[in-house]
């Protein structure tokens, strides 16, 4: 059963209070409410009477007003529901996102070392939560294609079906993009072999094409432009995000231990993809 909202975190900052926009739309393209989530761990309990200058929860409780007359103002039939919890902002998450059918944050798109120290938010988040989790940066253009990075070893179910219905829910036409650096087979001592390097391209389009033929089928209003690119796949996901309106990734369910929770293809779209960006858990 689909769960009943969508979930946008704040904080306060121009990227959450984008990211309220775009859970807002995403809401209301799917029919279902929006929730307006602030975690704070030294929120008080309600107090009658206490006049806001010495009220402790007034800048919590103004983070969520804020975002919610905004959003009000350019979606009013949408049902918003505010909710302040007292809870580190991770673990208030990753519970909204148990009965979210996403959660939506702000994204900086800090660089590694930046992130390492800082401990974003949405980097956790993404790399634990049971639900998709969208990323976004203030100012990220909504419109234009949305784009698929493929993997081709074990295709998910969940990968799949979260970006073709993103895509007919827009409109727009679905690019699927596939990455895989040449093997050492590919070279010769004068550079690459073209006859060599043109068989692999044409086994990895074909392979595919195969597995977006079911989906294809189900979904046939939209249109599916597939490249496959022998390069790295965070290189080549990270170029074809550029002008996208949506960028869709994958991530394992149960990843190995001692391996980060986000691949190397996630890590480079959440940290280059001037668009948005969709991690779907998967099995």
């Amino acid at each position: 059963m689909e769960p009943a909202a969508i979930t946008a975190g704040l904080d306060g900052s121009p990227e959450s209070l984008a990211a309220a926009h775009w859970a807002a739309a995403e809401a209301d393209r799917r029919g279902v409410a929006l929730r307006l989530l602030h975690a704070w761990v030294l929120l008080v309990p309600e107090q009658e009477g206490v006049p806001a200058e010495k009220d402790q929860d007034y800048w919590a409780k103004r983070i969520v007003h804020a975002a919610q007359t905004e959003v009000h103002q350019r979606f009013p039939d949408l049902a918003i529901v505010e909710e302040l919890v007292a809870e580190e902002p991770v673990t208030a998450l990753l519970r909204a996102a148990d009965d979210s059918a996403v959660v939506v944050l702000g994204s900086r798109g800090l660089d590694r070392l930046q992130s390492f120290f800082l401990g974003d938010i949405g980097l956790h988040v993404a790399g634990r939560a049971a639900r998709p989790v969208v990323l976004v940066r203030a100012g990220a253009a909504p419109a234009g294609d949305v784009v698929l990075a493929a993997g081709l070893h074990r295709p998910s179910e969940e990968l799949y079906a979260f970006a073709f219905a993103a895509a007919a829910a827009r409109a727009v036409p679905l690019r699927v993009v596939h990455g895989s650096p040449l093997p050492v087979q590919a070279y010769a001592p004068w550079g690459v072999d073209p006859e060599v390097a043109g068989a692999l391209q044409q086994a990895a389009e074909a392979e595919l094409r195969a597995a977006l033929r079911r989906w294809c089928a189900a979904y046939p209003e939209v249109t599916v432009v597939e490249s496959v690119r022998m390069e790295s796949p965070a290189h080549a996901v990270a170029r074809a995000a550029r002008g996208a309106g949506l960028l869709v990734c994958g991530r394992r369910r149960h990843h190995p231990a001692l391996t980060p929770r986000l691949g190397s293809v996630v890590q480079a779209a959440i940290h280059h993809a001037p668009c948005p960006v969709a991690v779907v858990p998967h099995d």
